[in-house]
């Protein structure tokens, strides 16, 4: 897939995904229909047993092999690969508007000192009444809990971008393991060097099915809390604002930036 604005940073599309290729289909045609499309896409295959692989490569998708399971590593695969200046990053069951790409990359050309940057998202399936509502309470708490958690804006997987310098910068960091969040991990990472910013006019459309079985959503909860807490209390908000505080002057003083 070919960018239409050739004056504009190069974006670089990741999409982890497992055993998912009707949703991976959806969310490809919607990418394939943005205003301002992605220089490349990559879906990293995540040792599907289905048709995942295949529908990526019949959509000219760039498709990636990750055997080592869980989507930190499938994630981190992509990023790895990935050669646009911006990084953003969506799941398979996401429906971006045809504005995304566009809205994103606009978001970066706007605030050069911000490294990432986060939206919210909408659902666009499940009972009609409760899809704005639920939207609202799930990712609500979210945000507070991760704000609390990281003294900062969390990332949110579904959603989000940042750039590929950052990312080269702090790769070797970020936890590649199964069992944890790997945007709030990636937060924690990139919120200690640099800017999170969020784009309120970026929505990203995605299935509600997180909501629908008790269990999955017990599993990413406790995710949550084992990506807390093996930051913690290393990472412990006034700590991690006191370690920000000393670069700051370090980096006033001598006149250099951490984004290259």
């Amino acid at each position: 897939m070919t960018a239409n604005l050739s004056d504009s940073p190069t974006v670089s599309v990741v999409i982890p995904v497992k055993d998912d290729a009707e949703m991976l289909r959806r969310c490809l045609r919607a990418l394939s229909v943005q205003t301002r499309t992605a220089d490349e896409v990559i879906v990293v295959d995540n040792a599907s047993t289905d048709e995942s692989g295949q529908v990526a490569a019949d959509a000219d998708a760039i498709v990636v092999r990750c055997d080592a399971l869980g989507i930190p590593a499938a994630s981190a695969e992509g990023y790895d690969r990935a050669t646009g200046e911006i990084i953003l990053r969506l799941d398979a069951d996401c429906v971006p508007d045809d504005t995304w790409i566009h809205t994103m990359q606009q978001a970066f050309q706007a605030d050069p000192g911000a490294a990432a940057f986060t939206g919210g998202a909408r659902f666009v399936d499940g009972p009609r009444i409760l899809r704005a509502p639920l939207a609202t309470a799930y990712l609500g708490a979210y945000a507070v809990i991760g704000f609390a958690a990281l003294g900062h804006i969390p990332l949110f997987g579904s959603n989000m971008g940042f750039r590929r310098a950052a990312w080269r910068s702090v790769r070797l960091l970020a936890h590649r393991t199964s069992g944890i969040h790997d945007d709030f991990d990636l937060a924690f990472h990139l919120g200690e060097h640099y800017r999170i910013r969020r784009v309120p006019l970026a929505p990203m459309g995605m299935s509600m099915r997180a909501l629908r079985d008790a269990s999955g959503f017990a599993r990413r909860v406790r995710r949550g809390f084992v990506t807390v807490l093996m930051h913690w209390p290393h990472d412990f908000p006034p700590v991690r604002w006191e370690r920000r505080a000393l670069r700051r002057m370090i980096s006033r003083r001598t006149g250099r930036g951490r984004i290259e």
